[in-house]
């Protein structure tokens, strides 16, 4: 039985189509599925249903999935194990960041990290949608938010700040809000992935959420960005996304005399995965780059 035919079938399995089995794995279609033929030949029985619009694994498939996955870990696992012995990081590494950050402050900090260690292969997935760090095949996921109870352990990389801004022709035209009460009333641009409750704020030690009126839902925190710039409302945002904004004028703070929910950058890995050397190592590089408080608050 060859190994590259089980790594094959776990990633088709973990991916979820032979497509993106040929993606993770570097190969074309048809050799993903030649590997998937002739490992069913070995193990003489089927693994994989194929039809036009799904694959799903059977009976036979799930129970051999287990233990293929663990074998695939493994063995990773000790490649890892044995280039950190000889003093080098090497191997694949798959993480999936937010695009906004990952476009502005994650992807330069990793092109150094990458040239100190050329050995690593690193699959970097920019995307806003909360991902299943196990089960979409990530060795760990970089988030921006509240670190909450998961099966997913977190490591902090930076205290990240968030800001209430409008521009000042939105401010001129609607008031600036000095209140908890005020601010309920303007219109908001908000993040689709957490809602309309995300403006929640703390004071003396209350939560509280503030619920204005939808103007604008995106999923993309460049262009909540460009929305409040043109006027369209009122967002809360990290400042490493309007810091700049804020300093050439574009944006406005606003003060309602409450602090918005402490955030942080974060990386989290599954709680049943062993960190690899490569990741600790990351995580540190991340970390020391960043600073803390971090560089993009620098005043």
């Amino acid at each position: 039985m060859k190994l590259d035919g089980i790594t094959t079938f776990v990633a088709v399995a973990e991916g979820g189509s032979l497509s993106e089995a040929a993606r993770r794995l570097r190969v074309s279609r048809s050799v993903v599925s030649d590997r998937l033929a002739e490992l069913e030949r070995e193990l003489g029985t089927i693994l994989l249903r194929r039809t036009t619009r799904k694959l799903s694994l059977t009976e036979d498939g799930a129970a051999f999935l287990t233990r293929a996955a663990n074998i695939v870990r493994e063995i990773e696992q000790a490649t890892a194990d044995l280039a950190e012995r000889r003093g080098t990081l090497s191997g694949p590494l798959r993480i999936s960041a937010p695009v906004t950050f990952g476009r502005m402050h994650l992807g330069p900090a990793i092109y150094r990290f990458l040239a100190a260690h050329p050995a690593i292969q690193l699959t970097l997935d920019l995307n806003d949608r909360r991902v299943d760090a196990a089960a979409d095949g990530y060795d760990a996921v970089i988030r921006h938010g509240v670190i909450e109870d998961s099966y997913l352990v977190a490591w902090k990389l930076a205290p990240s700040r968030r800001v209430l801004v409008a521009s000042a022709n939105y401010l001129a035209q609607h008031g600036t809000p000095t209140s908890a009460e005020s601010l309920a009333q303007h219109r908001g641009i908000f993040y689709t992935n957490r809602g309309v409750a995300d403006w929640r704020f703390v004071h003396q030690g209350q939560s509280t959420i503030v619920r204005g009126t939808l103007a604008l839902g995106l999923n993309n925190g460049d262009m909540i960005r460009e929305a409040a710039i043109a006027g369209l409302g009122i967002a809360l945002l990290p400042s490493f996304v309007v810091g700049a904004a804020i300093k050439a004028g574009e944006l406005q703070v606003i003060e309602i005399g409450m602090a918005p929910e402490q955030e942080f950058i974060y990386v989290a890995h599954p709680d049943r995965q062993h960190p690899s050397a490569k990741l600790r190592a990351l995580s540190d590089h991340l970390r020391d780059t960043f600073g803390s408080p971090p560089y993009w608050d620098a005043p």
